[in-house]
């Protein structure tokens, strides 16, 4: 369903599991940073009705997500940590095309958004699946359906506002980029790490 190119390895979830702390703090600044790309593309297009009234809706839902995340480290008694760099992010971020239009632009802005959610609802399939924590295991479960349904959201406005860009084509060269990107990642208690 949702393309990738490669499976996270199962036993990441032992690397997570082994530091809750560090991937709960990880994962509320992951949610900060998806409600902030949410605003960010309001912004941008406040002239496009359904994108800003589903996009406030997303930003909304992904704060609910950080207090729900934020509310678990203070029940366990965790450190809520500063924000951590998301190299992973990053890197797809350095794939995001240069000099491009202001179309373009936008619809690598939301592939972009896409492919996150796309890897953040697998990563949290890999935990609700994997983890021995039942509360947490049954928390990851209800945040993958959201995921899965922020990432068909994200690709269906690339696709209606794509224009003239063919956004099949790119989004076939996001897939391909992470598939090789991630093949680094999988071995940190973070969820892209």
């Amino acid at each position: 369903m949702l393309g990738l190119k490669l499976a996270t390895d199962p036993r990441w979830a032992n690397i997570a599991e082994q530091n809750l702390e560090e991937i709960l703090t990880d994962h509320a600044w992951c949610e900060q940073k998806a409600a902030s790309n949410a605003i960010y593309l309001i912004i941008n297009n406040a002239e496009l009705p359904d994108l800003v009234s589903t996009m406030s809706e997303i930003a909304i839902e992904e704060m609910q997500h950080f207090k729900m995340v934020h509310d678990i480290i203070l029940e366990r008694g965790y450190e809520f940590g500063r924000e951590r760099k998301d190299d992973y992010v990053n890197q797809l971020v350095k794939f995001c095309k240069k000099n491009a239009t202001r179309e373009e632009a936008f619809i690598d802005r939301l592939l972009f958004a896409a492919m996150i959610e796309a890897r953040s609802c697998e990563r949290f399939r890999v935990l609700s699946t994997n983890i021995k924590d039942e509360k947490l295991a049954k928390f990851y479960h209800e945040l993958m359906v959201s995921e899965a349904n922020h990432y068909t959201v994200f690709l269906g406005f690339a696709r209606k506002y794509a224009g003239e860009i063919d956004v099949e084509k790119r989004w076939k060269e996001w897939l391909d980029f992470e598939g090789e990107l991630i093949k680094s990642y999988g071995t940190k208690e973070t969820i892209h790490g």
